[in-house]
Order: structure tokens, then sequence, then C-alpha cells
């Protein structure tokens, strides 16, 4: 019997994913990635764990990247949560709002972006229902990057690590080929063939087996 439930929306600009992940015993959910960036996306996310009376008890963050974390404020203010990441990405997060005005125009984005209280590690657990997510760190990307992997559902959240038939960029600061490809091999050596992994831009899912034989993995 599943027992999770996921949502997701691809948001802003860059059509960047952001989940709702649910325990549908408890009613406890987890927010990956909280990207909505127009009035019109913050309230259909809102909206919707408000409709299906969730309870968000975390919001995680695949990697410290402006275009994942554009609605950490609502978060912060309705729930009282503090985005969670990965301790090797701190150096990014400054690097976040002049990143935003370079991209948006300066004075465009009114809202703040919050910084996280809790820096995660790998093999970390978050909790949340009856449910249950382990951090896998997958640096490459950023230096913080990581997986959410859910054994029992046999699904994981990649953030900008792996995509469908495609790997994420490392020419961008603090990023690394040579990392990436460790933290791939990594991966794929962990995760069961038929883990559904969920990405940061689609909202279809691929399987660690599709993605070892489109990309080649090892």
């Amino acid at each position: 019997m599943k027992n999770i439930e996921i949502r997701c929306w691809l948001f802003n600009p860059c059509r960047t994913s952001c989940y709702v992940v649910s325990d549908i015993q408890s009613g406890e959910c987890v927010v990956i990635d909280p990207c909505a960036y127009s009035p019109v996306e913050r309230a259909r996310l809102i909206n919707y764990i408000n409709k299906k009376n969730q309870r968000p008890c975390h919001v995680l963050l695949t990697h410290a990247h402006f275009d994942h974390v554009l609605s950490t404020d609502l978060f912060a203010d309705l729930f009282a949560l503090y985005p969670e990441l990965h301790i090797d990405d701190a150096p990014l997060m400054p690097l976040v709002s002049p990143r935003i005005e370079e991209v948006f125009g300066t004075g465009v984005f009114r809202h703040e972006i919050v910084m996280p209280r809790t820096w995660l590690k790998d093999n970390d657990v978050i909790r949340f229902g009856n449910s249950k997510l382990t951090v896998i760190h997958t640096p490459g990307h950023t230096p913080g990057s990581v997986f959410y992997y859910c054994e029992t559902e046999g699904i994981a959240f990649s953030g900008d690590t792996l995509f469908v038939n495609d790997i994420g960029r490392t020419d961008l600061p603090y990023g690394s080929f040579e990392d990436i490809q460790k933290s791939l091999a990594y991966i794929i050596n962990i995760l069961p063939d038929e883990t559904k992994v969920y990405s940061g831009h689609d909202d279809r899912p691929t399987t660690i087996e599709r993605e070892r034989q489109n990309l080649k993995l090892l």
C-alpha cells in the first residue's frame, strides 16, 4: 500500500520542480525546493497544502541555487519553518539574493530569502508522520547537492544532480564535473534499479535503471 503522496509543480521562469511529499496516514508533509515565484504560484502552493489539510514539518532544499528557494519566506511566515540544507552549500546562500537581482532585475523580487537554521549532512534522516527521507550527499552541481531517498517507497528526489536523460550543470560557481561523476557512480551503485527519481526541473519521474542505460553510467 502506498504511504506517500507526491505533488509536483513547475514554478518560476526556470520551470523548477517544487514537491509536496505527504505521509498519507498522518497528514504531515515535507516541501522540497519551495520555488514558487509569482503571487499565483505562491497561492497555488499554499492553497493545495491547506485544502489537503497537510501539516508541513520540514522545508528541504536539494541545493542552494536561487531558483529553488524563492518561496522560503512563505513557510517561515505561515508555519515557522526554516529551510534545511546540506552544510557544504552554506557558502552559496549569501549569493542567492544578488543572483536573483541579476536575473530578474533590481527590486523586482520583493520577498526575503530565508536562511537555513538546520544544516544537514550525509545520512541524516528526515522524519514526517510514519515516513522518512534519508539524505544522500551528491556533490558536483554544487558542493552540498543532495538526494532525498525514501527506501520504503522506492523514490528519490535528485535536485539538479540527475535528470531524465541528463545530468546537472557543473559550469556554475562551485560546480565540479569530477565530483558529479563520482556522485552519479555512487548513486547508481547504492540505489535499486527500480527507484523512481524526481528531478529538479521536470514533473516526470525517471528511474535509476533508465538513467544508467540512457547515460551509460557504470
